[in-house]
């Protein structure tokens, strides 16, 4: 065999190696998953009947099509045990929901499914069934979002709205950024002695801008995203602050820096 071709063998076979090297070490950094589905659990420390509200919410966790998030309350902290994880935040949130629905029905273990309609946590059945019920009008107003990280930015893309016999209103995009993971031994209250596990707990929740159903950009700089102490991230899209969910994107694996 000629020299110079042995030698361009050689050379094209390294290449070959290290693209596909290259290929299996890039970590994921675009949103790929088709979520079709937003439960929100309302949680608190210092309440006896959310452990197993708590121990679902990690089983939707894993389940494809679904984005599942806790966000812990901080109303039972007078009950001799202040919430770690808690934010009054997520209490307002949740006061928000029952205006929206126009109820009172604020309490935990309660899950907010796509915005629309409440259960209990606890309560799998009642989930499940929320879950199907609420399907078709997720579907009918569902919009495309393309989430990426993207060198130095995150950056979101918001498509163009359905055209349906429900008018799109003016729409909050959230940034929520969580941890999946959570581990929480309790000391005092109601809970004492036990570890909780929490799944998806949000730790900050922000409103990045409105979308009126017309496609959208928005860029985010990374350093203010990727941080040691999340390890998540979604974008909804809501009508309002708290109404129907129109769109959900998420990111779960940060590229290295």
């Amino acid at each position: 065999m000629p020299y110079g071709f042995s030698k361009f063998r050689q050379f094209a076979t390294a290449i070959a190696v290290g693209l596909a090297t290259l290929l299996i070490t890039i970590p994921q950094t675009k949103a790929d998953e088709n979520i079709t589905g937003v439960v929100e659990l309302f949680t608190s420390q210092g309440c006896s009947s959310c452990p197993p509200a708590d121990e679902y919410l990690g089983v939707l966790a894993k389940q494809k099509g679904i984005l599942a998030l806790t966000l812990p309350v901080d109303y039972w902290d007078f009950l001799g045990w202040k919430d770690t994880l808690a934010s009054p935040a997520y209490t307002k949130r949740q006061r928000a929901y029952a205006a929206s629905r126009k109820d009172r029905n604020v309490y935990t273990p309660q899950m907010v499914i796509n915005g629309r309609v409440h259960a209990i946590g606890s309560y799998r059945d009642e989930v499940q069934a929320a879950l199907k019920s609420t399907q078709g009008d997720f579907d009918a107003m569902r919009v495309d979002i393309d989430l990426e990280v993207v060198g130095n930015q995150l950056k979101i893309k918001v498509g163009d709205g359905k055209e349906t016999d429900e008018p799109i209103k003016d729409a909050t995009v959230w940034l929520a950024l969580y941890s999946r993971v959570e581990k929480v031994s309790i000391g005092r209250g109601e809970n004492t002695g036990r570890e909780i596990t929490y799944y998806n707990v949000v730790r900050e929740l922000v409103p990045i801008g409105m979308w009126s159903g017309k496609a959208k950009s928005f860029s985010l700089p990374r350093k203010d995203i990727l941080q040691p102490d999340y390890d998540g991230c979604a974008v909804i899209i809501q009508a309002g602050d708290t109404g129907p969910i129109y769109g959900v994107a998420a990111i779960e694996n940060w590229p290295e820096s």
